[in-house]
């Protein structure tokens, strides 16, 4: 069982790793790509990985901008992604989240990833749905207390325009930004208190992202009243009904 087990494991890594090449192969193709703040990551685990999702796409641009070959966390029927391009969440291999249902599972198996001193990937958004920051789902925070990791935020600008080159002619800049770590943040107490705590600490990483967005990306967490106003009215989770721990 021990030998299925590594075997899986190393497929599992060469198949991460050709498509990590074929990655770099269509940034390099489809657009001009800028990674600032790579000084700012940790040499090593547990790292948890936060950014905002504006497009379906987003998780590539993870995985281009960073050293490893990280797990993620997220939806299970992607429904702003065209159906050619979700066998790569697959091969990828994911930890799915049932959105109208319990994500209990995808979180079990995000933190035993960072609690063996993994890299971990998630949007606290829970969604791509729209293209201006949102409030987080629980989620990320929850991860962050569960496992001590240190917290990356990530801001990811242009990748809406990432395939402009068969609507425009030209390739789209794309910008990933990593910012300052966060954390690590200290366990937090089961009921009504601790859920308060992981909802602050949510606030506290999106607006670390923030930060990485250009002023009229930051939705919710802009200082223009205005702004914040347009993004509330596209703020409100699609999946509300699900159950469970949700993202």
């Amino acid at each position: 069982m021990k030998h299925g087990v590594l075997s899986h494991q190393w497929s599992r890594r060469l198949v991460r790793w050709v498509l990590r090449d074929l990655i770099r192969v269509g940034f390099l193709l489809l657009t001009r790509l800028t990674i600032e703040g790579r000084e700012q990551l940790p040499e090593k685990g547990p790292i948890l990985i936060v950014a905002n999702h504006f497009h379906f796409a987003d998780p590539v641009a993870i995985i281009r901008a960073m050293p490893w070959l990280l797990d993620f966390i997220g939806g299970l029927q992607m429904p702003f992604a065209p159906n050619g391009v979700k066998w790569l969440a697959w091969l990828w291999g994911t930890f799915r989240v049932h959105r109208q249902g319990s994500s209990r599972a995808a979180l079990e198996q995000g933190e035993a990833v960072l609690s063996d001193g993994g890299i971990l990937g998630i949007f606290p958004e829970g969604g791509s749905w729209a293209a201006v920051l949102r409030p987080p789902r629980p989620g990320a925070a929850y991860l962050a207390t569960r496992t001590g990791a240190i917290v990356v935020p990530v801001g990811l600008i242009g990748m809406t325009d990432m395939f402009s080159l068969f609507r425009c002619g030209h390739r789209a800049q794309v910008t990933v930004r990593i910012g300052e770590q966060v954390g690590p943040f200290p366990p937090v107490p089961r009921g009504r208190g601790g859920r308060e705590q992981i909802d602050r600490i949510g606030e506290q990483l999106m607006k670390g992202i923030a930060v990485l967005l250009p002023p009229e990306k930051r939705g919710v967490y802009s200082e223009e009243p205005a702004l914040r106003e347009a993004a509330e009215e596209v703020a409100a989770y699609p999946w509300e009904g699900a159950k469970g721990v949700n993202l």
